[in-house]
């Protein structure tokens, strides 16, 4: 499944530089929101799921190499946050669910 149909079909927001997502593959999921957890345990093109919206998590995002990062409960990042992301090609995407239920419909599409 590419990026852009889970983007569809979870109705998530775009945050950052609209790019194609049809050329983007998740390779499984991982969340949490401690970031030395994030370091340690997600692997290159997860989705990482996540209520932390600061500028560390676009530094972990890009280390850990992620295809995408959704920020759920509305957690809203700074104008800052967004232009760091979008130069280091870090995807960001939001929605008003808890972590809970997005982690679960991943889970039903396919991302495990």
């Amino acid at each position: 499944m590419t990026l852009q149909e889970l983007i569809t079909k979870l109705n998530l927001t775009i945050l950052t530089v609209p790019l194609d997502f049809d050329t983007v593959t998740p390779q499984g999921g991982y969340a949490s929101d401690l970031l030395s957890c994030v370091i340690a345990g997600a692997q290159p093109g997860n989705i990482w799921v996540t209520l932390q919206a600061h500028m560390n998590v676009v530094a972990v995002a890009a280390l850990r190499d992620v295809s995408a990062v959704i920020l759920t409960e509305n957690a809203q990042p700074e104008t800052a946050v967004i232009e760091k992301a979008n130069e280091q090609n870090v995807i960001l995407l939001g929605t008003s669910e808890p972590s809970y239920q997005i982690v679960g419909k991943l889970w039903v599409l396919g991302i495990k």
